[in-house]
């Protein structure tokens, strides 16, 4: 058997048995091209290089090994494989932590967000870190600056410790467990903000893989806006004069509107349109609290 005959059942496999998508990956093949390369030991990004490669049965035995486990279990394949990627970058991830996704990823890699930016812009506090791939993406892609990268969970701050430690990064990422804005000390010049925002309704409808997840770190009340309420009433007594606010909402633009009418945000422009992610600055959270 050819290797793309074995991603070809695999997908096959996976599509027959309605597993969901959308943890590095959002279709039947593109996930069994993961799982294939994975077992194998080949790059992640060179499935052409390979596809003619023939694959021996004991290879096949584990490659249906690992897709019946994917099945079986309904866990992320980023939770088998103890790995996903952001923007070309490998973070080590697992169930104590979120499987990373974020849009807020694509804004650093092509500078969406340097407008904003400047020479003032020293201190970045990523808040919900997870396993602390947005804090090791921002402290890469602008050298100059310190990341403090929070979270509630211990947990998640584990994983998150073996990522700063992987990419070299002890010096210019701290580690704190904070609910929310409390623990940490600012004043920042950047927010960076992936929370939980997942409305009760969508919840409740989650497939099983989302439900591996940690729920602490979805669920965001019945609206999804029980965080960011009480974030956005508190950002600007940690922000810097000149600071602002990049948050992302999911699919909750409806939701955030309705709680925030006044509010004049920036929506940018991501990969999945420009209802995902907002900027604010801190003069704008300030009339609001006004």
């Amino acid at each position: 058997m050819r290797l793309v005959e074995l991603v070809e059942a695999s997908a096959a496999q996976l599509s027959d048995a309605g597993v969901a998508f959308g943890h590095g990956t959002h279709n039947a093949f593109d996930e069994a091209a993961w799982l294939v390369l994975w077992q194998l030991g080949l790059p992640l990004d060179d499935l052409d290089g390979v596809a003619n490669m023939a694959v021996s049965p004991q290879q096949e035995d584990s490659v249906r090994e690992l897709v019946a486990e994917r099945i079986r279990s309904r866990k992320p394949a980023a939770y088998l494989t103890r790995e996903a990627w952001l923007q070309g970058v490998p973070f080590y991830v697992d169930e104590r932590a979120i499987v990373p996704r974020s849009f807020i990823a694509e804004l650093l890699a092509d500078g969406a967000i340097d407008y904003w930016l400047g020479e003032h812009t020293v201190r970045v506090l990523d808040l919900c870190t997870g396993n602390g791939s947005l804090a090791v993406l921002a402290a890469m892609t602008y050298p100059d600056v310190t990341v403090d990268a929070a979270d509630i969970s211990p947990q998640a701050l584990e994983v998150a410790r073996i990522n700063v430690d992987r990419h070299g990064l002890q010096d210019r990422i701290r580690l704190i467990e904070s609910d929310g804005l409390r623990s940490v000390k600012g004043p920042y010049d950047l927010i960076l903000c992936n929370p939980p925002y997942v409305n009760a309704k969508s919840m409740a409808q989650l497939p099983a893989e989302y439900l591996a997840e940690p729920e602490l770190a979805l669920a965001g009340g019945p609206d999804g806006m029980d965080f960011i309420r009480a974030l956005l009433r508190d950002a600007p007594d940690h922000m810097n004069e000149q600071a602002v606010l990049v948050l992302e909402i999911g699919n909750e633009r409806v939701h955030f509107e309705t709680a925030f009418p006044r509010l004049e945000a920036v929506w940018l422009e991501t990969s999945a349109g420009e209802d995902q992610v907002l900027l604010v600055t801190r003069e704008e959270l300030l009339s609001l609290r006004a």
